[in-house]
């Protein structure tokens, strides 16, 4: 771990995949550790590997306030914030129920938002700070039935470039990771929303994209081509802290690096021609 490290680091939505793993890697690399989820009984294995553990619900004022507070009382101040709790709302946009919406962008944007408001202040006064926010290379791409989610991540893109010329006069660095596919426990809750939703009807009118788009998703994320394990996006968060200097964007797994240069280069036809033979829409 170098010296110019940046600890303790704060990491929401470590109950499992890519927060769980982020954790365990940065523990593991000797860093300072403060692994969160709403449910704090998730994370014994990351305590028994040395992290400390905190109850952190990002869509609870309360609860990310007292959190902060607790990280502050015992270091001064949240030396990296990773950003990583999120979750996927999906289907078409017609029909999936905007409550729902609603409350993922109260988790994937808005909690993000708030929880880096919390810490900025401690930061500035120290001189130094990282903030890492986990999006997606769904912040760049669009695909149907995830318009919704797509959204939140194409926020925490605009949040991200704002910030980052925000507070670099402070010495505060702000580092976005695009993750492509990453086999965790999301394509089971993109399944479950689309079954759950008011498309999961017979006589939905996108009864034939909901099912095309379950028999891709499926595919893609069981290709090792295109999907990649949580461990990945975690060397490239360690990176991230450790750098001296991070880059302001790292996309992780090389399908992902396609299908974004694909979109910025292909433009809106070559972009549309390849949904409509993915998806058969």
């Amino acid at each position: 771990m170098p010296t110019t490290s940046l600890d303790p680091v704060l990491i929401t939505g470590c109950s499992s995949g890519i927060g769980a793993a982020t954790a365990d890697l940065l523990v593991k690399a000797g860093h300072t550790v403060y692994a969160t989820a709403r449910r704090p009984e998730t994370l014994a294995d990351l305590e028994a590997a040395g992290a400390r553990t905190l109850a952190l619900d990002v869509s609870s004022e309360e609860s990310m306030a007292t959190a902060v507070k607790e990280v502050e009382a015992q270091h001064g101040r949240v030396g990296t914030l990773v950003n990583n709790a999120g979750y996927g709302e999906y289907g078409t946009i017609e029909e999936t129920d905007l409550d729902k919406v609603r409350a993922m962008f109260e988790t994937n944007v808005f909690g993000l938002a708030r929880l880096t408001q919390l810490v900025l202040p401690g930061m500035r006064r120290a001189g130094r700070g990282r903030v890492v926010n986990i999006g997606s290379m769904g912040g760049r791409i669009t695909f149907p039935v995830g318009g919704y989610y797509h959204a939140t991540k194409y926020a925490v893109e605009a949040i991200s470039d704002a910030l980052r010329n925000e507070v670099r006069g402070f010495g505060i660095d702000v580092v976005l990771i695009e993750p492509g596919l990453i086999r965790t426990a999301f394509e089971e809750g993109v399944h479950a929303t689309v079954a759950s939703g008011a498309g999961s009807q017979g006589d939905s009118p996108y009864a034939a994209l909901l099912a095309s788009n379950a028999a891709s998703t499926s595919a893609s994320y069981g290709n090792s081509l295109l999907a990649a394990g949580p461990e990945s996006v975690a060397r490239v968060v360690l990176s991230a802290v450790e750098s001296s200097r991070p880059r302001s964007r790292y996309v992780v797994t090389p399908a992902a690096r396609a299908l974004i240069g694909a979109r910025t280069l292909g433009g809106d036809r070559v972009w549309d021609a390849y949904i409509k033979r993915q998806f058969k829409a």
